[in-house]
């Protein structure tokens, strides 16, 4: 017989990722307080994308998704920035692919540190592809122009300063999370004494 969680065990789980994805939301509400405060690069740093991706590692794609469709909006109607449309509407598509893509790709691959950069970078793209198609149905809407000189300076260009914030501290931060079993619905890896101990018992 396999290990079967246990109704109750199910539910615990759930409510544990509710309360870190609400969490994660409210980071997201605030770390731009904190973050566009630099002068110049501040926005440059794309800060609500850090809260959306660690939900996705943590708590699943659909955590993830959920909290990366929500934030951008949420905080448009509190905060007036960023403006509802079309900079809040394409934001909610781009951060949910991230926490969707990340909390995916992270859970199909190997139990491996390449896998945590790998399923980054998966879901930088894919969010900074997804951000671009969305502007552009959203121009054709409007009736206005979105270029691709346009694309590559919002996702690309004037995004460089995150993007390398965001390969640097995320898997650094997941990893850390593993480490001490903070990611939920995965057990925490074996460190290497427990593994060699495992060995000499089964030998």
């Amino acid at each position: 017989m396999g290990n079967k969680t246990s109704p109750r065990d199910a539910a615990a789980l759930r409510i544990r990722k509710m309360t870190y994805a609400a969490m994660f939301l409210s980071i997201a509400m605030v770390l731009p307080l904190i973050i566009l405060q630099i002068p110049e690069i501040g926005k440059m740093l794309s800060p609500m994308h850090i809260p959306v991706l660690l939900c996705g590692f943590m708590c699943g794609w659909p955590w993830g998704l959920a909290v990366g469709l929500i934030a951008p909006p949420l905080r448009s109607v509190i905060f007036g920035m960023p403006a509802m449309f079309p900079e809040a509407v394409a934001m909610a598509f781009e951060l949910a692919a991230y926490g969707a893509v990340s909390g995916l790709l992270y859970r199909m691959l190997p139990r491996r540190k390449w896998a945590v950069y790998a399923s980054l970078l998966a879901a930088m793209i894919i969010g900074r592809l997804v951000w671009g198609l969305v502007r552009l149905f959203l121009a054709g809407g409007s009736g206005s122009a979105f270029t691709a000189a346009m694309f590559l300076g919002g996702a690309v260009t004037g995004a460089v300063p995150g993007i390398i914030m965001h390969i640097v501290l995320i898997p650094v931060l997941v990893m850390l999370m593993e480490r001490e079993g903070l990611v939920l619905g995965r057990p925490a890896p074996e460190s290497g004494k427990e593994r060699r101990k495992a060995a000499e018992e089964k030998n």
